[in-house]
């Protein structure tokens, strides 16, 4: 996998209306005035709790492959 990319901003009532109202991940609904994140990767807008979530599965996924690599060296 490549580096995980997200876009913070403020969830507007044209998103709202247009995109989504819903967290792409866990499907809780997403509030006018909410803090949200585009992965950039998946194509999806995520609430606060899942976007941590998913940044921290992401970077335990390199550290863990660092590790690896430098096993192997």
């Amino acid at each position: 996998m490549g580096k995980v990319y997200f876009l913070t901003q403020e969830a507007t009532e044209s998103i709202l209306l247009r995109v989504t109202n819903v967290c792409g991940e866990c499907y809780s609904n997403i509030k006018l005035g909410d803090t949200i994140h585009y992965d950039m990767q998946r194509y999806r807008y995520l609430c606060e709790g899942c976007q941590s979530k998913v940044f921290e599965e992401e970077i335990g996924y390199f550290i863990e492959k660092e590790e690896i690599t430098e096993r192997l060296f």
